[in-house]
C-alpha cells in the first residue's frame, strides 16, 4: 500500500514537475517580498504562520483554507482571539506559568472555535493567535498581520487560475 502510493506520487510529480517548481519559487519569492516590506525581525512569532498560509496559498489553491475570505477572517479572528489574550495577561499583571500557558491555549482554542462558528477556517491562523499572545498587543503587530493576508489574499486572486493544487 506504502508503495503504490509512493508510485502514484512519483507519477503525479514527473507530469506535474513543473508546477511544483514554479509554484514552490513563486511562494518563495511572495514571501521574501513581504518580508521586505515588514520588519521581520521584530516579529518572527508572527510570520511563521504567515509562511503556514503561504503554503497553502501555494500548494492548495483551490481549498477552502485558501480562499481570500478564509485567510483574511481567519487571521483576522487569531489576531483579535490574541488580542484579548495578551490584554488578559495585562491585567492579571503576573500571572504563573501555568496561568499563562492556560491563556495561550484558550487563544488557540478560541481562535479554533470563532473560525469554525464563522466558517472561516484557516489552520495557521490559530498561530497567528498564538504568536500575538506571546508578542502583545501593538501597532506593528496588526499591520504586519493585515499587510501579510491582503498581499498572500492579492496574489492568490491574481494567480490562483495559473495554480494547480499540488496535494
Amino acid at each position: 500500500m506504502v508503495i503504490e502510493k509512493l508510485r502514484v506520487t512519483l507519477a503525479k510529480f514527473r507530469t506535474y514537475w513543473q508546477y511544483y517548481v514554479v509554484q514552490s519559487l513563486a511562494a518563495t519569492v511572495a514571501l521574501f517580498a513581504l518580508m521586505m516590506i515588514i520588519n521581520i525581525q521584530e516579529k518572527p512569532v508572527i510570520i511563521a504562520s504567515i509562511g503556514a498560509t503561504t503554503f497553502i496559498v501555494f500548494t492548495m489553491p483551490g481549498y477552502l483554507t485558501a480562499k481570500p475570505r478564509n485567510v483574511i477572517g481567519g487571521h483576522i479572528i487569531g489576531m483579535l482571539c490574541g488580542f484579548i489574550a495578551s490584554a488578559a495577561i495585562m491585567i492579571m499583571g503576573n500571572p504563573s506559568e501555568i496561568t499563562l500557558a492556560m491563556i495561550f491555549s484558550l487563544a488557540v482554542g478560541l481562535s479554533i472555535f470563532v473560525m469554525v462558528v464563522l466558517d472561516m477556517e484557516h489552520p495557521p491562523a490559530s498561530g497567528t493567535a498564538l504568536g500575538v499572545v506571546l508578542h502583545g498587543i501593538s501597532v506593528t503587530v496588526t499591520l504586519t498581520i493585515l499587510i501579510s493576508i491582503l498581499f498572500l489574499s492579492l496574489v492568490h486572486k491574481l494567480f490562483r487560475h495559473r495554480l494547480r493544487d499540488l496535494t
